[in-house]
């Protein structure tokens, strides 16, 4: 199956096979030698990958957390990363 075939459905994909697809679908529209139907189909692929890498980044950053230190810097628990 082409790209150009291939379902926008790509909730079962692993960040980083997302990532390795999309960057594989800039590089080739980078280079310009894509027919324009095949364009059009492959950069819908391509944010549906964007979207779907933004949606396992927070899921990730949700869970991270970062050590709280108490005051002689010794870990004293945890606590919610701070996004900022």
């Amino acid at each position: 199956m082409t790209e150009a075939a291939k379902p926008t459905d790509v909730t079962g994909l692993s960040f980083e096979r997302a990532v390795e697809e999309l960057e594989s679908i800039v590089a080739r529209l980078e280079r310009g030698d894509v027919a324009l139907e095949e364009s059009i189909a492959i950069y819908a692929r391509g944010e549906a990958l964007k979207k779907h890498c933004e949606k396992l980044l927070s899921a990730a950053e949700a869970r991270v957390e970062k050590i709280r230190l108490d005051r002689d810097g010794k870990p004293a628990g945890t606590e919610p990363l701070d996004p900022q």
